[in-house]
Parts: C-alpha cells; sequence; structure tokens
C-alpha cells in the first residue's frame, strides 16, 4: 500500500470518529509542512505557529478531503495558501531566494562576491511579477513538480511550465550584464 492510500485509509478513519489518528497524519507530515513555514517565515518560531495553524485547519476541513490527489498535495495547498494570506496580511512577501547564505567555510572576498551575485537574484526575482515569481520559488527552491504546483495554486500545469519558462528567460536578459554571468 503506497503512502498516499495509507493516508486517504487514515483520513476515513478519522473522519469516521477515530480522531486519534489524525496524529499520524501530523507526524507523517509535519516536518514538510514545517519546512514550508520555514521558507517563508524564516524564523523557527513563525513556522512553528504557521504548522499548527496549518494542522487545526487540515483537521477543520479533513470531512472535505475526497482523495482525489494525494493527501500531501491538499495538505500543501492549504499550507501554501494559509502562508500567502498570511504574507498578504503583513504585506511583506519574501522569495526563498532572499534566504542567507550561512556557510562559516568562506573568504570575505568569497562572502562579498556571494553577496553580490545574490543581491543581483534578488533583486531580479523580486521584480518578477508575482504569479512567475510563485512558480518559481515552489518549482526551484520547494523543488515541487509541476503538477503539484498545479494542485497547490490552482494554476494549470503547463501554465506553472510556462511561468517558470518565462521566468527563466526573464531572469537570464535581466542578469546578461551581471559579471561572470554565462547564460
Amino acid at each position: 500500500m503506497i503512502e498516499s492510500d495509507e493516508d486517504f485509509l487514515i483520513v476515513t478513519q478519522i473522519v469516521r470518529g477515530e480522531k486519534e489518528l489524525f496524529r499520524l497524519l501530523v507526524k507523517r507530515h509535519e516536518k514538510a509542512v514545517y519546512g514550508m513555514g520555514m521558507s517563508f517565515f524564516h524564523n523557527t518560531e513563525d513556522a512553528s505557529d504557521f504548522v499548527q495553524e496549518v494542522f487545526l485547519k487540515t483537521f477543520r476541513f479533513l470531512a472535505g478531503f475526497k482523495g482525489q490527489s494525494r493527501f500531501s498535495t491538499w495538505l500543501y495547498k492549504i499550507a501554501y495558501n494559509s502562508a500567502i494570506n498570511s504574507i498578504a496580511r503583513k504585506k511583506e512577501y519574501q522569495s526563498l531566494a532572499d534566504k542567507e547564505d550561512l556557510q562559516e567555510n568562506n573568504t570575505p572576498e568569497r562572502k562579498a562576491l556571494k553577496n553580490y551575485v545574490r543581491e543581483a537574484i534578488m533583486e531580479a526575482v523580486k521584480d518578477l511579477p508575482e504569479r512567475f515569481r510563485i512558480c518559481v520559488d515552489l518549482f526551484f527552491f520547494y523543488d515541487r513538480s509541476y503538477k503539484e504546483i498545479e494542485g497547490i495554486t490552482q494554476i494549470p500545469a503547463n501554465t506553472v511550465k510556462s511561468h517558470v519558462f518565462r521566468a527563466k528567460k526573464i531572469l537570464r536578459q535581466k542578469l546578461i550584464d551581471f559579471e561572470g554571468f554565462d547564460p
């Protein structure tokens, strides 16, 4: 039995009244939801709060899961929408491209060059239309497939593919003048 089938069986049992089984779903998926929280909020406290919020919403809407997609895709959609709504309330969306490099074994010159490159990429990504930026983040930084991004954002997979392609083209053009960039 594959994991998504097991998740569906667990959901079915929870909806029928075996509410204590919800902890199994939390245990299976909390690391992924926490990772998404860290990607959006960049700190452990907000990411932990985010995990609680997502699983509370998931529990509340569990009867709405019909098994038409993998449970993880349905859960990530709830998580994604929660994160986007939270960020919209705060009005401070930051791409994962904004994440700092924590490697300490770099020389000061290397760190300065990496910061310069990161700043150029961050600025280029920030300037992308939001629909492109979201697809780029989920594809490159969250390592999600086009089909999974479709399930999370409700943007058709072919459109996601097109957005990623167009975003790469825009980024390539913006970075073409950047010293050392070789498309």
